[in-house]
């Protein structure tokens, strides 16, 4: 049996799906779908997806109304390891917000963190966990971006 990569989804990548069906981001996210990859994700870090992607901004750069966001949520929530965080490790971050994330990351014991960031999640680095942007996570994986229908 194939072991899939264990990935905990920042926040930014779940916009950038939202956004352009064609890129990196929204490939990713079928990849989920597909149970190619593992997304782990905390119930902090749940909430805050739904905080953002509802957010009037958000619903107008994706075209999206907010019952799109709660079927694309409810769709994930089934897809999701759910994650308990039992260790808190704060501050490791420049940015609390992010915290939430390696939390989750560090609890999952996910392979990576998938972000956009890249540059504030450097010290998830010291547990062990990979920092990559999509393209990143398709090479090292050796995961396929084709988006089939």
């Amino acid at each position: 049996m194939k072991t899939v990569p264990r990935l905990t989804i920042d926040t930014n990548i779940l916009v950038a799906a939202t956004r352009n069906v064609a890129g990196p981001s929204f490939a990713l996210m079928q990849l989920v779908r597909r149970s190619a990859v593992a997304m782990c994700c905390s119930p902090a870090l749940f909430l805050e997806f739904e905080d953002v992607l509802k957010r009037p901004e958000q619903l107008l750069a994706s075209g999206l109304e907010p019952t799109d966001i709660d079927a694309i949520l409810n769709e994930l929530a089934g897809l999701m390891v759910p994650v308990t965080t039992h260790y808190q490790w704060r501050p490791q971050l420049r940015d609390p917000a992010d915290e939430m994330v390696l939390e989750a990351a560090v609890n999952a014991q996910a392979n990576a963190i998938v972000t956009y960031n890249l540059r504030d999640f450097k010290p998830a680095q010291r547990f062990g966990i990979l920092v990559l942007n999509p393209e990143q996570t398709f090479q090292q994986f050796h995961l396929t971006k084709r988006i089939e229908p």
